[in-house]
Parts: structure tokens; sequence; C-alpha cells
């Protein structure tokens, strides 16, 4: 796959991310439900790694493409702690203003403990400094897809004993993007390209899938005020 065709596929998921969080912020405005608050965040972070990652196809020749290509990798890993974080609190109960600061401190500490394995106990790096790139992506990679599955499990859980049709369809696209990452896993091992292929239109397919059940969030969120309107 050619640079250009790279860039392409990782600003379309950062432009398919930001787009989710300006729907995922609405509802939450009209509502003032804080449980999922954390949710536009996480899609925030998960675009910008995306167009950390779509800069260092770019920029491939700049002096400063390693130290973005860490930004992007952590930046990911920062989202995928932070929408399991916020599933992980959206049931338990906070001081009003501090569930968001909570899961920005919980999400960090787990980053930070990623971090440190990779600093001090990666077994094939010398002490105290980052392992190779390569190496710390595919650790990156696993750590997301246990992220995004536990979000896939929580969320159809959540739906089997409280079904809700507007967002039916969200354990799916969490279960495509964890998906994705597993392709993206295969593809660094081996270098195939049907794995590289197949990681871009499954992450794609289930940011649509979000896309979708993020609108039809919206739309029902709008459709009380515009009754209230009317009235």
């Amino acid at each position: 796959m050619s640079n250009v065709a790279l860039v392409l596929a990782e600003l379309v998921s950062a432009a398919l991310s930001f787009t989710l969080v300006r729907f995922m912020v609405k509802p939450y405005l009209y509502t003032g439900e804080g449980r999922y608050v954390g949710l536009p965040f996480g899609f925030a972070f998960l675009g910008a790694s995306y167009l950390f990652m779509g800069l260092t196809f770019f920029m491939e020749s700049h002096p400063f493409v390693e130290e973005m290509k860490w930004l992007q990798l952590f930046t990911e890993v920062y989202a995928f702690a932070f929408l399991a974080i916020t599933y992980y609190f959206s049931q338990k109960e906070f001081q009003r203003g501090t569930r968001l600061w909570w899961q920005f401190v919980f999400s960090g500490l787990i980053v930070g403990l990623i971090a440190t394995y990779f600093v001090i106990f990666e077994p094939y790096s010398p002490m105290f400094t980052l392992p190779n790139y390569d190496v710390a992506n595919r650790y990156i990679s696993v750590f997301d897809i246990i992220f995004a599955s536990y979000v896939s499990v929580y969320t159809f859980r959540s739906h089997a004993l409280n079904p809700d049709p507007k967002t039916l369809w969200a354990p799916l696209g969490y279960l495509l993007i964890a998906f994705g990452e597993y392709s993206s896993l295969i593809w660094s091992w081996d270098s195939s390209f049907s794995a590289l292929v197949g990681a871009y239109t499954i992450r794609l397919t289930g940011l649509f899938v979000f896309l979708l059940v993020s609108y039809g969030v919206f739309s029902a969120s709008q459709a009380p005020q515009t009754e209230k309107g009317l009235k």
C-alpha cells in the first residue's frame, strides 16, 4: 500500500473520529447525563492518534518522525484505556464534576504502568531506554485489543440487561475496532498486504458503525427539544 493511501486512510479515520466527538457531545449537552461524558474525549484522543500516524507517513523523512510515532503510540493506547475506564466507571457514583477527572487520572495511571514496563522491564531493550518501536507497537496493539474487547463485552452485557435500539450496534463497533487492531498486529509480524488492507477496512467499518449509532442517539436527543419548542 502506497504512502498516499496510508495517509488518506489515517486522515479519514481521524475525520470520522472527530465527527463522532461532535455527535457524542450533543446528547450530553441536551440530557446532562454524565455517565458517558468521557466518550467524546476517548474518541478525540483516538482521532488524534490517527492524525499523528498520518503525519508520520506524510513526513517519513522528517527528523522528528520517530518522536511523532511514539506520540501516536501512547495517544492511541491512552484513547483505548480512557474508553475502557469510561465504561468501567459508568455504573459508579461520583460527586458532581469529579467523574471525568477520575477517568483522566486512572487512564493516565494505566498508560504510565505500560510505559514503565517498556522502560524498565522490557527484556529486549537496555535498562531505562525505550524499546524498538516495532516491538512496542506490537505490545500496544495487544493492550488496545484487550481494552476494546473489554468495552465490547461490557456494552453487549449492558444491552442484554437493558436493551436500547438506539445503541444496539455499539458492541459490534468496538469488536470491529479490536479486530482491526488484531489485523494490524498480524501485519506487523509478517508484513501481509491482506492483513494491512484488512486492518484499515475493519477499522473504518467500525468507525462507520459508531457514526450511525451516534447519529441515532443525537437525533433521538434532539426530538424532545423539538417537541418542546413546538408546544
